[in-house]
């Protein structure tokens, strides 16, 4: 089966961008895939700026998904609450917290399937994680960013992110 111009284009950017960058990372600081997880679900609709200068308080009163599926909602709020949609997030990094205690023992599952059960985590997330603490993307993390550059390149004619993926 031949490969399409717009796979082998995107391949071939994709290789120079990998060379021209090989140290690139995620700006989101964390020491763990569960701070990495949770840290990408406190990213949306705010800086990576913002979330750092609040995830080292959130990560010192609560390191782990046990400690945060037991947290106070009003005190989770009162440290995230210069991230904005404070409350929604709250309800996903204790909800998610909870989830990964009760359905995989505390840690932070390796696949796109079994994050994507988790309060707050959609496919963006779950392939950042899975490619940043794992290394093992399913998919292509598409952002706003990411699905207007692969229209403008003529790599997909698709709105929707699974189908750019």
């Amino acid at each position: 089966m031949a490969r399409s111009r717009a796979i082998l284009e995107a391949e071939q950017t994709f290789a120079r961008l990998r060379a021209a960058h090989p140290d690139a990372k995620t700006a989101l600081d964390h020491r763990s895939p569960f701070e990495l997880l949770v840290a990408t679900v406190l990213s949306a609709q705010t800086t990576d700026v913002n979330v750092n200068k609040a995830t080292p308080v959130l990560f010192s009163r609560w390191p782990n998904a046990e400690a945060l599926s037991r947290a106070e909602p009003g005190d989770v709020e009162k440290v995230i609450g210069s991230l904005g949609f404070f409350r929604q997030k709250t309800k996903s990094v204790i909800g998610l917290s909870k989830a990964l205690v009760e359905k995989f023992g505390g840690e932070v599952p390796k696949t796109l399937a079994e994050l994507v059960t988790l309060p707050g985590v959609g496919r963006k997330t779950a392939n950042v994680v899975l490619g940043v603490a794992f290394h093992t993307p399913e998919g292509v993390v598409v952002d706003t960013h990411v699905q207007r550059l692969s229209q403008r390149l003529g790599w997909t004619k698709e709105t929707e992110p699974e189908k750019i993926e």
